[in-house]
Protein backbone atom coordinates (compact mmCIF):
# COMPACT_ATOMS: atom_id res chain seq x y z
CA UNK A 1 0.00 0.00 0.00
CA UNK A 2 1.15 3.47 -1.35
CA UNK A 3 1.22 6.59 1.28
CA UNK A 4 1.70 9.98 0.65
CA UNK A 5 4.71 10.13 2.37
CA UNK A 6 6.21 7.02 -0.21
CA UNK A 7 4.81 8.77 -3.24
CA UNK A 8 6.82 11.87 -2.31
CA UNK A 9 10.31 10.30 -1.77
CA UNK A 10 9.65 8.41 -5.01
CA UNK A 11 9.46 11.74 -6.76
CA UNK A 12 12.29 13.63 -4.78
CA UNK A 13 14.38 10.58 -5.46
CA UNK A 14 13.76 10.63 -9.24
CA UNK A 15 13.72 14.48 -9.82
CA UNK A 16 15.32 15.88 -6.57
CA UNK A 17 12.03 18.14 -6.11
CA UNK A 18 8.22 17.73 -4.58
CA UNK A 19 6.52 18.37 -7.61
CA UNK A 20 2.84 18.71 -7.65
CA UNK A 21 0.76 15.78 -8.62
CA UNK A 22 -2.71 15.40 -9.93
CA UNK A 23 -4.85 12.96 -11.57
CA UNK A 24 -7.12 13.65 -14.26
CA UNK A 25 -10.07 11.72 -15.84
CA UNK A 26 -10.17 12.06 -19.76
CA UNK A 27 -13.24 9.88 -21.43
CA UNK A 28 -12.51 6.16 -21.63
CA UNK A 29 -9.09 7.12 -19.14
CA UNK A 30 -7.16 8.52 -16.12
CA UNK A 31 -4.37 9.79 -16.00
CA UNK A 32 -1.44 10.70 -13.10
CA UNK A 33 0.42 13.72 -13.83
CA UNK A 34 3.43 14.96 -12.25
CA UNK A 35 3.19 18.66 -12.90
CA UNK A 36 6.29 21.04 -13.00
CA UNK A 37 5.07 23.01 -9.90
CA UNK A 38 7.17 22.18 -7.23
CA UNK A 39 6.61 22.57 -3.22
CA UNK A 40 10.35 24.06 -2.89
CA UNK A 41 9.04 26.93 -5.72
CA UNK A 42 8.33 30.43 -3.37
CA UNK A 43 5.16 30.44 -6.52
CA UNK A 44 3.99 26.76 -5.52
CA UNK A 45 0.02 27.34 -3.91
CA UNK A 46 0.38 24.79 -1.20
CA UNK A 47 1.66 24.83 2.11
CA UNK A 48 3.78 21.86 3.23
CA UNK A 49 1.22 19.93 5.26
CA UNK A 50 -1.56 20.89 2.48
CA UNK A 51 0.82 19.22 0.06
CA UNK A 52 1.14 16.12 1.92
CA UNK A 53 -2.58 15.87 2.63
CA UNK A 54 -2.79 16.17 -1.18
CA UNK A 55 -0.59 13.50 -2.08
CA UNK A 56 -2.48 11.62 0.80
CA UNK A 57 -5.09 11.81 -1.12
CA UNK A 58 -3.60 10.70 -4.72
CA UNK A 59 -2.32 7.63 -2.92
CA UNK A 60 -5.69 6.94 -1.79
CA UNK A 61 -7.04 6.77 -4.93
CA UNK A 62 -4.04 4.96 -6.90
CA UNK A 63 -4.13 2.70 -3.73
CA UNK A 64 -8.01 2.03 -4.47
CA UNK A 65 -7.29 1.44 -8.28
CA UNK A 66 -5.01 -1.04 -7.78
CA UNK A 67 -2.09 1.49 -9.72
CA UNK A 68 0.10 1.33 -7.10
CA UNK A 69 2.75 -0.80 -8.51
CA UNK A 70 2.21 0.76 -12.04
CA UNK A 71 2.84 4.38 -10.80
CA UNK A 72 5.92 2.86 -8.58
CA UNK A 73 7.63 1.49 -11.94
CA UNK A 74 6.52 4.10 -14.18
CA UNK A 75 8.17 6.78 -12.11
CA UNK A 76 11.29 4.91 -11.02
CA UNK A 77 12.05 4.05 -15.20
CA UNK A 78 10.63 6.76 -17.09
CA UNK A 79 13.35 9.35 -19.06
CA UNK A 80 10.77 12.43 -18.83
CA UNK A 81 10.93 14.89 -16.24
CA UNK A 82 8.47 17.29 -15.81
CA UNK A 83 9.15 21.24 -17.29
CA UNK A 84 7.12 24.44 -17.59
CA UNK A 85 4.16 23.48 -19.66
CA UNK A 86 4.69 19.88 -19.95
CA UNK A 87 3.81 17.17 -17.38
CA UNK A 88 5.20 13.98 -17.09
CA UNK A 89 2.01 11.68 -17.64
CA UNK A 90 0.98 8.56 -17.03
CA UNK A 91 -2.14 6.99 -18.04
CA UNK A 92 -3.44 4.09 -15.65
CA UNK A 93 -4.56 0.61 -16.99
CA UNK A 94 -7.38 0.01 -14.96
CA UNK A 95 -8.31 -3.07 -16.37
CA UNK A 96 -11.55 -5.04 -15.16
CA UNK A 97 -11.80 -1.96 -12.79
CA UNK A 98 -12.44 0.75 -15.94
CA UNK A 99 -15.96 0.47 -15.49
CA UNK A 100 -15.95 1.29 -11.75
CA UNK A 101 -13.31 4.92 -12.76
CA UNK A 102 -14.57 5.96 -15.71
CA UNK A 103 -18.47 7.11 -15.95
Amino acid sequence: MLTGADLRQLIIAKWSYSYDVQLRKQPNKIYLQIMWRYLEQVSFPLSEQEYDEHLETIANYLNAMGATQQVMDFIETTKEKPRLGKAVCLAIELGDRASEWIL
